[in-house]
C-alpha cells in the first residue's frame, strides 16, 4: 500500500522545484496518444472489419451455392445428353438392322437357312427397338413431311429441280 512518508517526499520535491509539475505528468503527449488509439475508433475499425469478414463469408457461401446448382445442372445435363448421344449411335445400329433385312433378294428368302438367319435378324430389330422405345426413343416417320426442326434433324439440302 502507499506509504504516507513517500506521498511528503513527492510532495516535497515538487515544491523544491519550484512547485511545477513536470509536463509529462500535467498534459498527456502526441506520442502517448498515438500509442493508444481512441476507443470509439477502434471500435469503429472492429465493426469495418466485421462487416468486411460478413461480405466475403457471404460471399464464398453464395459461390458455393453457385458451385452445387451448376455441378447439378451438369449432371443432368450429362444424364440427358449423354443418353442422346448413346441413342444417336444406337439408331445407326437400328438402322444397320433394317438394312440387312431389307438387303436379301426375295429369291433368297425361300432358302430355309437364308429365312432362318432373316427371321432372326427381324426378331433382333424388333426387340432392339422395343428397348429404345421403354427409353423414349422412337421412330419418326417423316417421308413425304414437311420439315420441322423440333423433331427433325438435316443432314443436307438437296436442290430441287422441278
Amino acid at each position: 500500500m502507499s506509504d504516507p512518508t513517500n506521498a511528503d517526499k513527492k510532495a516535497e520535491s515538487t515544491e523544491n522545484r519550484g512547485g511545477a509539475e513536470p509536463s509529462s505528468l500535467s498534459q498527456p503527449s502526441a506520442e502517448s496518444d498515438i500509442a493508444q488509439p481512441e476507443p470509439f475508433t477502434e471500435l469503429e475499425n472492429l465493426y469495418a472489419e466485421n462487416a468486411g469478414l460478413k461480405d466475403k463469408l457471404l460471399r464464398a457461401l453464395a459461390e458455393v451455392e453457385n458451385v452445387r446448382r451448376r455441378a447439378e445442372r451438369e449432371i443432368a445435363d450429362a444424364k440427358t445428353y449423354g443418353v442422346a448421344n448413346f441413342a444417336r449411335e444406337m439408331l445407326s445400329f437400328a438402322d444397320n438392322l433394317r438394312r440387312a433385312i431389307e438387303s436379301v433378294p426375295e429369291g433368297a428368302r425361300a432358302e430355309p437357312a437364308v429365312a432362318s438367319l432373316l427371321e432372326g435378324v427381324d426378331v433382333m430389330e424388333r426387340d432392339f427397338l422395343a428397348r429404345l422405345a421403354r427409353f423414349g426413343v422412337r421412330k419418326i416417320d417423316a417421308k413425304g413431311a414437311r420439315f420441322d426442326p423440333n423433331q427433325h434433324e438435316a443432314l443436307f439440302e438437296i436442290p430441287d429441280e422441278t
